[in-house]
């Protein structure tokens, strides 16, 4: 071992016989522990662990490191069903995905379908979306009722997903689905809502949203893969390239927009003759199975259209509201995990003989950090509410404006605290491995959310222009 050992035997001498637990955790991360049980060769009888790994399922007691912390006091949102569900749901995670989560982002391999029908049993794939009809009948965790469920609930299991910390697995199970599906759901035939939702609900087969093409980001007026009628009239007959899209690698089916002459139109088209993905390196992982997705004469059947013919755009627009929504659920939470690794880096790790905490300067970072989190986080929890109270309809008609905001704000709060927590870990926030690794790879991806679903400049301009639209035209100075 002492040759095997990354900082060579002359670290190892150097404690040989003495309480090595502050130079431990200057240098390795807790998790060391729980990896290497097989080197424990006996125990010091008259001694007993100061430190325990948490059990899967625990709330962490950092200030400031959990959305729930508000329970301890007054708190008008959220219930002890919100916080039997996030312990349920974080039990999942932390039993059947931390373990490996490592292992798929570092390797870029797909997860098995294996990871996804699991999911399934467990409804978290349902749960991932909206609350609605598609959840009657299912057994959900934490014993919440279907009929209970609500946007809070659902903003739990985002939360949870994002907590992951490996950006890479946590986009590979299940992203895609979550923008691929809703259309299938709510403007999809009877035929497609029957086959198409159960299998992906089960997690046998999956999804994505294919839009966004290399001439086409933000501006989605701008696609150009075509479908045409072919002359029996029984198919469309699809042309055409879609980039950035999340799942695509590995997906069955593909949602996707598409020009069809006097307008746009939305088709479930699904993986086969014609469809080919190739995989796209992002600054995250492979894993996320985000690929360049091209569509050369795929015959499609009309039956397969989702909504109306030349009437897509109202389609394309009815999810992304929902989705920058959670955007920003995801951007709090893993903000807020790295808010709880400075403040346990910086209570830890000693500097010219005192913990970095004592520093004045640290104490600032982490207070820039709480204090952006914890606005975001009331404007989003305020936001959640107002999902609550409103239809799916009203949503898109007084929200649109406000969740475009919402994002843009929340990945400037993003920016700050990644900012702030690489100053925080110095070198080690730039190592892909070891104390610093989740700095890394959140100072690497963060940027993803600025720039997904409508980048930073498309939230604000939208903000304000959607504010334009009820300006009082008597409003005079």
């Amino acid at each position: 071992f002492a040759e095997a050992h990354p900082g060579s035997a002359v670290v190892l001498y150097k404690v040989a016989g003495q309480d090595a637990t502050t130079q431990f955790f200057s240098l390795h991360r807790q998790e060391v522990l729980s990896k290497y049980t097989r080197l424990i060769i006996g125990r010091i009888a008259s001694e007993s662990p100061s430190l325990q790994p948490p059990a899967p399922g625990t709330l962490s007691r950092v200030p400031y490191a959990e959305s729930l912390s508000a329970l301890t006091k007054p708190n008008p949102f959220y219930t002890q069903s919100h916080l039997a569900f996030k312990l349920a749901v974080r039990t999942f995670i932390d039993t059947h995905f931390l373990p490996v989560a490592d292992f798929y982002t570092n390797s870029g391999k797909y997860p098995e379908r294996s990871v996804f029908e699991e999911m399934g049993r467990a409804e978290l794939i349902a749960c991932r979306l909206a609350p609605g009809p598609h959840l009657n009948g299912r057994k959900l965790l934490g014993g919440v009722k279907p009929e209970e469920y609500d946007y809070f609930h659902e903003s739990i299991v985002h939360e949870e997903f994002a907590r992951i910390g490996a950006y890479g697995f946590g986009e590979a199970v299940g992203s895609g689905m979550v923008i691929g599906l809703p259309p299938v759901m709510q403007f999809g035939p009877e035929w497609m809502k029957e086959k198409i939702v159960g299998e992906v609900l089960r997690g046998e087969k999956m999804i994505c949203l294919a839009i966004t093409e290399p001439g086409a980001g933000s501006d989605v007026a701008g696609i150009t893969t075509e479908a045409v009628k072919s002359e029996c009239g029984k198919f469309y007959i699809v042309n055409g390239t879609k980039k950035w899209i999340t799942n695509s690698g590995f997906s069955d089916y593909f949602t996707t927009a598409v020009r069809t002459g006097k307008g746009y139109s939305v088709l479930l088209i699904e993986r086969g003759e014609g469809v080919s993905t190739d995989q796209i390196k992002t600054s995250g992982s492979a894993t996320s199975g985000t690929s360049y997705v091209t569509f050369e004469n795929v015959k499609v059947p009309i039956e397969n259209l989702i909504g109306k013919e030349n009437q897509g755009f109202p389609v394309i627009m009815a999810n992304f509201n929902h989705e920058r929504w959670i955007m920003v659920v995801a951007s709090c939470s893993s903000s807020r995990e790295i808010v709880e690794e400075c403040f346990k880096w910086a209570t830890q790790r000693k500097v010219f003989g005192k913990a970095l905490i004592e520093q004045p300067v640290i104490r600032f970072k982490l207070g820039q950090m709480i204090a952006e989190l914890e606005a975001v986080q009331s404007w989003c929890d305020i936001t959640t509410f107002q999902m609550n109270k409103l239809s799916y309809a009203e949503q898109t008609r007084l929200l649109g404006g406000q969740i475009a905001l919402l994002k843009y704000q929340a990945t400037r709060m993003a920016h700050l605290v990644s900012d702030n927590a690489v100053q925080i870990f110095g070198g080690r926030a730039i190592t892909r491995t070891g104390m610093g690794k989740k700095i890394e790879n959140f100072q690497r991806v963060h940027k993803h959310l600025a720039i997904l679903g409508g980048a930073e400049e498309i939230m604000l301009d939208l903000g304000v222009r959607q504010a334009m639209k009820v300006y009082p035209k008597d409003a005079r100075l």
